[in-house]
């Protein structure tokens, strides 16, 4: 006969399952496993600093262009000018973002896995919020007002970066074209931008690439593979006795600066394109916060503990000139 080794505790109601099994502990971990993607390299990029209204701005202003032309010796200073007739102001929205918990009574009493208390809602929550800002600065978003409809929203990146606007951005202070990539990327195409970047900025900076998986895959196989019949690629000799083949870029020392490699968090990069990166200076990009984040306890109505982490904040893109974008 069957050996009676099973039971089942959603027995239809009003019978009880039986067996030997009825006595079985269950074995479960004490471990919980979360896997998303939660890094925000550009957030972390970012400068902080602190915002007073719910239009952030800040001003730009260009130096005249250089000139050699000399001056007649005794002649007098007959016209002046204007040094701040070039001087513009940019702004943005601030966003505020917002993630509500709740935990039962009974669930905050009983001992779970995790644990599922009122605690770590908020810590999840939290977690939450910061990969929503990353991915609003990301996007492709342009800013946006409140008008009792429609919420207050900040101008992502992919906005900014942009040569042919935004319309309130004055074009001598938008992206150049030659900043960005559209059709495909190779070394001189990257070669291309970063002397773009040069050009408008006359620094050496350290600048920062941040890469969905596509493009990092892209950079990390410069210099591998021949492009034409006539180039020579580009040949390294590792130590073999470590057993180790090293594929990874992680540094693009160009003659216009060292550019650091990163991976940009993959759920929070805009997606209309295959590969997609910014070239960001930090210098020039930043965070203003209006409320920053925090948690607020609402009235527990019988049901549980309840509540919500949130925060205002904007994007401060400070010189859209500074930065470069790879889309296609």
């Amino acid at each position: 006969m069957p050996i009676s080794n099973t039971y089942s505790p959603s027995a239809p109601t009003g019978t009880t399952s039986t067996g030997s099994a009825v006595g079985n502990r269950e074995d479960l971990s004490d471990v919980l496993t979360i896997l998303a993607p939660e890094e925000s390299p550009i957030t972390s990029l970012c400068g902080k600093g602190t915002a007073t209204s719910t239009f952030h701005e800040w001003t730009v202003d260009e130096l005249a262009s250089p000139n050699a032309d000399g001056i007649n010796e005794g002649s007098d200073v007959t016209s002046f000018t204007d040094k701040f007739a070039g001087r513009a102001r940019l702004g943005n929205y601030i966003q505020k973002f917002r993630r509500d918990y709740l935990v039962s009574d009974l669930q905050e009493a009983v001992s779970s896995v995790g644990p599922a208390n009122v605690a770590q809602a908020k810590s999840k929550a939290m977690r939450e919020l910061k990969r929503d800002i990353e991915f609003a600065i990301c996007s492709n978003n342009d800013r946006q007002a409140e008008d009792g409809v429609n919420p207050y929203k900040l101008r992502g990146l992919g906005d900014w970066i942009d040569s042919a606007g935004p319309s309130d951005v004055p074009a001598a202070y938008r992206t150049p074209a030659a900043s960005i990539e559209s059709s495909s990327l190779g070394e001189s195409d990257l070669n291309d931008i970063l002397g773009s970047i040069f050009t408008e900025t006359g620094e050496m900076g350290s600048l920062t690439a941040v890469c969905n998986v596509a493009l990092r895959k892209v950079i990390a196989n410069f210099t591998r593979s021949e492009g034409t019949t006539t180039a020579t690629p580009y040949q390294i000799n590792e130590e073999a006795g470590s057993k180790k083949i090293t594929l990874s870029v992680s540094l693009f020392d160009s003659d216009f600066g060292v550019v650091k490699i990163v991976n940009a968090n993959p759920v929070c990069m805009p997606g209309a394109s295959t590969n997609e990166g910014y070239i960001l200076d930090p210098k020039y990009i930043g965070i203003g916060t209006l409320i920053p984040m925090g948690s607020t306890d609402l009235e527990n109505q019988g049901g549980g503990e309840r509540g919500y982490v949130d925060c205002a904040l904007t994007l401060a893109c400070k010189s859209p000139l500074a930065h470069g974008k790879v889309a296609y």
